[in-house]
């Protein structure tokens, strides 16, 4: 399965506004949402029910909430460079927890929902690059 697949599932969320804890491609969604639409789309039905979820993604608690579910789910990679379709886990601050991903496009660039910019497709800039707290393959179908 080629990480093009992920991608172009990707694309068609863009311009999607920014909706916490919403998943409906179009309606509105947040990063987890995005990645749920498209592991429906390309993978079938999710593994597991999200529970609600803060958009601190327990921050004050230092719990890694978003990364051990990633660790569960998807593939973690290491060493190279991301590739088309890998999952990228950003901490928004160097002593907190990862809580914003996104998909990558292709070289230098991602696709991610947040606050005030719904579903875009951004460079991976220098500052992005440094919040990168983990990189994750999707699964082969289930």
């Amino acid at each position: 399965m080629s990480g093009e697949e992920f991608v172009m599932a990707a694309r068609r969320w863009i311009g999607t506004p920014y909706v916490h804890q919403a998943d409906v491609r179009g309606a509105g969604t947040d990063c987890l949402g995005l990645l749920r639409g498209v592991w429906r789309e390309v993978l079938g039905q999710e593994p597991e029910t999200v529970p609600a979820y803060t958009a601190d993604w327990s921050e004050p608690s230092g719990d890694e909430v978003l990364m051990r579910a990633a660790d569960r789910w998807l593939l973690r990679q290491s060493g190279g460079e991301p590739g088309s379709g890998d999952v990228l886990l950003f901490r928004m601050r160097s002593s907190g927890v990862a809580k914003h991903l996104g998909i990558v496009s292709g070289p230098g660039r991602f696709i991610h929902a947040y606050t005030g910019h719904g579903v875009t497709e951004s460079p991976l800039s220098a500052p992005w690059q440094s919040r990168i707290a983990a990189r994750y393959a999707f699964p082969e179908r289930i």
